[in-house]
């Protein structure tokens, strides 16, 4: 069966589409200017050891965990989880306990691009849109949503720019049997901006970050600042999102790719 592979990572590089603490500094280092490192490194060598003089390249990152397409662990959500099934909850697991077998799931694809910036999804849009392209999930499957946002990637626009899910979509696809999601945009909940206007408002606690907390009630994986989802179809295709083994962390870096069955496409 022929397959392709679509990139679904963002690149990590010094882009307007986070705050300034969560975007990476690349400190890069070339051929040349690593030449000194290298010979003390050989006991003091001479350029003319080396073919045509050069030596390594090299980087130094420094950067959060939460930057580019990463993958959220329910850690990261609030320091117990599972309180809807468990009483009293337990332990939220950290990224490195992650069960590997999650991150190599069949895809579905949410086409939500429709809903304005700082829309909350509900449970009737993912119920529309699933009988729209005629899927029904199965346990463990990976739900991707394609919002807005993933056009405005790169842009001081990106970060408030697509709709989220609030605590009863969030619930909603949990109680389907869902364990890792993931979007396009910079976060699974509605913007910031957007959401600190209604508290303002209405004074409401319980819509602050309410899809992330969602995972105080059931534990669950998230993916953000994925790209490329528009180039997916509905369903028919594997995604692989193995998140770097951080110990203890929150959150860890992920090369998220989409394996596709031609027949699909």
């Amino acid at each position: 069966m022929e397959t392709r592979l679509i990139d679904l990572s963002v690149f990590f590089e010094d882009v307007p589409t986070s705050p300034e603490h969560h975007r990476p500094q690349i400190q890069y280092t070339d051929h040349d200017a690593s030449f000194d490192a290298f010979s003390r490194a050989y006991g003091g060598i001479s350029k003319s050891d080396l073919p045509d003089g050069k030596a390594w390249a090299v980087e130094r990152v420094s950067m959060s965990t939460h930057a580019g397409t990463h993958m959220d662990a329910p850690y990261h959500y609030h320091p117990t989880t599972n309180h809807l099934r468990i009483p009293g909850g337990e332990r939220a697991s950290t990224i490195d306990e992650v069960p590997l077998d999650l991150c190599m799931r069949p895809g579905v694809k949410l086409d939500l691009r429709r809903f304005d910036a700082g829309y909350v999804v509900t449970p009737r849009d993912i119920d529309e849109e699933l009988d729209r392209i005629g899927y029904e999930i199965n346990r463990n499957d990976i739900v991707l949503a394609n919002t807005a946002a993933g056009a405005l990637h790169g842009t001081p626009e990106y970060a408030d720019g697509a709709c989220g899910f609030g605590r009863a979509a969030t619930l909603h696809l949990l109680e389907k049997g869902v364990s890792v999601v993931g979007t396009d945009s910079y976060t699974w909940d509605p913007s910031f901006k957007v959401t600190a206007q209604r508290f303002r408002e209405g004074g409401n606690p319980e819509i602050l970050w309410e899809g992330h907390k969602a995972g105080k009630d059931v534990a669950y994986w998230q993916m953000e600042k994925l790209c490329n989802l528009d180039k997916l179809p509905p369903f028919g295709f594997t995604v692989i999102c193995f998140p770097l083994k951080i110990r203890g962390a929150s959150a860890a870096w992920t090369r998220a790719v989409a394996v596709v069955n031609n027949n699909h496409a």
